[in-house]
């Protein structure tokens, strides 16, 4: 006897598979937002501009803004480094002038942001600072800085701007500079090849030194392969790579390679991993999948203790759901999406890089000259 099954049994048995199916989802989602809303997430590189936190860039709703404090709010970002970010030029003595003026005023539009909403955010300059401002309920400001040329050939002055709130540097940007070589030479500039100095310079050695001794990060974004792995053999304090990709998934300039990742582990540093479209796929399409497929890869080739998230807001970063501080939680879900745990996540999201902020204060030189 042939058995018939009737539309309403077929239509009952879906429509419990999408219920069952839905139900799924909603319990991942809520279990993604208990997790974002009590870690500590920060975003380890987000731009400003000359005008922040002025009257042509107000920090706390400009609409157009990737990163403000209302879309940090909303977003659930706890925290970000603002980055005082100034651009490769010919290397000539005026502009070595010029460079560090910019960075000067972008490290002053920072301070200012603080002191302008000092209720909402408040400036970190240690990593117990950012846990207790972060307890009280603020966000949080870290200050990087983007391009070792804005010290020209003074080392004295990296002095300055750790007192000015530095937590990093990064040593080159695109273009070589008197510190070392750039993944991305540029010929305007006078760069006459991939190498100049084939890694890290003699003065560039002691850029390392002195940011080991002052407690500021050695950031190896942006630099070639012979810089970062000289830099990061000699640094005696690990190292971050603030917005950086992963050639494993990806291979660009700007992507660290297998030995470039190892190199790191060894160094006990943190790679942040960049929501830069172009490091990430062909196309102009990029979105947190991609994203997370870079987290993935670092942390089966180097572990969770050495990986982070960075999105270079304001600098060109942004994929399709992860496009302003707003859509941070978007992050969150797609890691719990693929099994990580609260404790993973809250490393890969703020922990890995605060450690290692700590780890650089307790190595600095202390004050009457001793070193630990």
């Amino acid at each position: 006897m042939k058995k018939f099954i009737s539309l309403a049994a077929i239509s009952g048995f879906w429509l419990a598979t999408w219920a069952t199916v839905h139900a799924a989802a909603d319990d991942i989602e809520a279990r993604a937002r208990a997790i974002h809303e009590h870690v500590f997430t920060i975003d380890s590189h987000d731009d400003i501009e000359l005008g922040f936190a002025t009257s042509e860039f107000m920090p706390a709703d400009k609409a157009e803004a990737q990163v403000t404090l209302d879309k940090m709010k909303a977003g659930g970002l706890d925290g970000g480094f603002f980055v005082v970010y100034v651009g490769q030029s010919p290397r000539t003595p005026d502009n070595y002038l010029k460079a560090r003026a910019d960075a000067l005023a972008k490290f002053d539009a920072i301070h200012r942001m603080v002191k302008l909403y000092p209720e909402r955010i408040g400036l970190a300059t240690t990593a117990a600072q950012a846990r207790q401002l972060h307890a009280a309920g603020k966000l949080v400001a870290f200050i990087g800085i983007e391009n070792g040329y804005v010290i020209g050939k003074d080392l004295g002055v990296l002095k300055d701007f750790r007192a000015m709130g530095a937590r990093y540097m990064t040593l080159v940007h695109n273009g070589h500079n008197d510190i070392g070589d750039s993944a991305q030479p540029r010929t305007e500039f006078g760069d006459k090849g991939p190498e100049e100095h084939g890694g890290l310079s003699a003065f560039g050695e002691k850029v390392v030194a002195e940011l080991n001794r002052l407690g500021i990060l050695v950031d190896i974004s942006h630099v070639s392969k012979p810089t970062m792995l000289a830099a990061t053999r000699l640094s005696k304090v690990p190292v971050i790579a603030s917005h950086s990709g992963v050639a494993g998934v990806y291979v660009h300039a700007r992507n660290m390679d297998d030995e470039q990742l190892l190199a790191l582990k060894q160094n006990g540093g943190v790679i942040q991993l960049v929501a830069f479209k172009a490091y990430l796929k062909d196309g102009n399409d990029a979105n947190v999948s991609n994203f997370v497929d870079q987290i993935d890869y670092a942390v089966k080739k180097i572990g969770i203790d050495h990986v982070g998230i960075s999105s270079d807001f304001g600098g060109g970063g942004g994929i399709n759901g992860w496009n302003n501080a707003a859509e941070s939680f978007n992050v969150t879900l797609e890691l719990v999406k693929r099994g990580y745990s609260e404790q993973d996540i809250g490393l890969i999201w703020g922990g890995n890089v605060l450690r290692i902020l700590e780890l650089a204060e307790n190595m600095a030189e202390q004050p009457g000259g001793n070193s630990h």
